[in-house]
């Protein structure tokens, strides 16, 4: 993409609304606009990001056996009192009355509406073990949205359900997810530790959240810092091995990690003084196991091996796609902007033309953008006619992790300079060489679609 051609509207000042990293940098980098309070327009480079994220909880997803659905963001009322939800989930739920009179409500979650598609589909055992998701916006009515994309009205969000026979299977589901949403983070280049949570208003007795630390988190956490030690990185994990499954979960779950909410004093103080933690956190995701809870009262049976009757066992699994992107923001910035991790970054490179005009430069600029371009990268090309340290600050704000800096004085010497955005080095390559490693850099990174 050429600069010139695309729309970034970054702003010199920082909006007075903005109170945390992520919200002031994704203003000032053109990601997003209020619409109103809590809803946000996502903007070009946002947009990019936001769809980035997307691809790779899918491609996670569908690694581990689930299947992606579409399900909409309105939902009957009648099936929210089946399950008896309606009326207990209080405020941030937006119910809406159709022109007919009949009520509905903006999904904040989907369980009794992906029940309801299981009841009417699947009557058989042998249909099982069976898992199913979509990603979807949906909305809370906060009462005081704040902290922009972090804590909005709506939010894009990966939700999933299990469908299973038996309480086993089910807890095999609920490992096989945990490992999954593992590597999802990874790829993404988070930290997100799996803490014991409160269940809230899903229900079910066993769930774990996933945090992110920073500063800026609303969670109270504790933690063994044994756990930051854990990497999954490019060990292949067979997700149809309960026992695989149950051991790397046993893994990262066996150091104490809790929110404020679990935390327990007695077990906290028995980790070694030197490896206690406190600290912030951000929540990114959650995973629950929540038995009959939904399938009982909405009659979502399957004929079992005896030909009876027996309501299945579910959990929901939810990945906030779109907090995730003020979550890699508030962990990953400087005081000059954002710094995107190369799995999720909206280009790879960028390129910046010291002497816009001049033909040299001009020319070494195209054959660059070419040649990322031919191996599958995107690189964005700042070919404006503006003082150099104005597109150096434009770079630094978007956070690019590679820029490739071209001006007459380097190509005299056949060179043009490499600089990482995180270390802040820079050095000097001739331009074949600086494509050559950035294309090792994003080997493995480049993301195809993933269904």
């Amino acid at each position: 993409m050429r600069l010139s051609r695309y729309f970034l509207p970054v702003l010199k000042e920082t909006p007075s609304e903005a109170q945390i990293a992520s919200h002031r940098l994704m203003l000032r980098a053109g990601m997003i606009k209020q619409a109103t309070a809590g809803i946000y327009s996502w903007l070009p480079l946002g947009f990019k990001v936001l769809r980035k994220l997307e691809n790779i909880v899918h491609e996670e997803q569908v690694r581990a056996g689930h299947v992606p659905m579409l399900m909409p963001t309105l939902q009957s009322a009648d099936l929210w009192r089946e399950s008896g939800r309606y009326d207990d989930y209080g405020a941030e739920m937006l119910r809406i009355t159709d022109r007919h009179g009949r009520d509905m409500l903006y999904g904040p979650t989907n369980e009794e509406l992906i029940t309801d598609i299981f009841r009417a589909h699947v009557g058989s055992y042998k249909d099982l073990p069976l898992t199913l998701y979509h990603i979807q916006w949906k909305f809370r009515d906060e009462v005081r949205p704040r902290f922009g994309v972090m804590r909005g009205r709506e939010f894009f969000m990966k939700d999933g359900y299990n469908f299973d026979l038996t309480k086993e299977d089910a807890l095999h589901a609920y490992n096989r997810h945990m490992v999954s949403y593992l590597r999802t983070y990874e790829r993404m280049g988070l930290q997100a530790i799996p803490m014991r949570a409160d269940s809230g208003p899903i229900g079910g007795d066993d769930t774990h959240e996933f945090l992110v630390l920073a500063e800026t988190g609303e969670s109270e956490v504790f933690y063994d810092s044994a756990i930051t030690d854990l990497k999954l990185g490019e060990r292949v994990v067979d997700y149809d091995s309960r026992a695989e499954c149950e051991d790397i979960v046993t893994e990262w779950t066996t150091p104490y990690a809790r929110t404020d909410e679990t935390h327990d004093e007695a077990k906290f103080n028995a980790i070694p003084e030197d490896r206690r933690r406190s600290s912030r956190g951000i929540e990114v995701g959650q995973i629950f196991y929540f038995g009959t809870k939904y399938s009982e009262p909405m009659g979502a049976t399957v004929q079992g091996p005896d030909g009876k009757p027996v309501p299945v066992h579910m959990g929901s699994h939810g990945i906030g796609v779109s907090r995730l992107v003020g979550a890699i923001i508030e962990a990953s910035h400087d005081d000059k902007g954002i710094i995107w991790p190369e799995g999720v970054t909206p280009f790879h490179a960028g390129i910046v033309n010291l002497k816009q005009g001049d033909s040299e430069a001009d020319a070494a600029c195209e054959a660059l953008y070419a040649s990322l371009t031919a191996l599958g990268l995107e690189p964005l090309y700042d070919d404006r006619d503006e003082r150099a340290g104005g597109k150096f600050a434009t770079m630094d704000l978007i956070g690019l992790p590679w820029r490739i800096t071209v001006g007459p004085r380097g190509l005299k010497n056949g060179v043009v300079e490499l600089t990482s955005r995180r270390t802040g080095e820079s050095e000097e390559l001739p331009p074949e060489a600086a494509v050559e490693k950035l294309a090792q850099i994003y080997a493995g990174h480049v993301l195809r679609p993933a269904f």
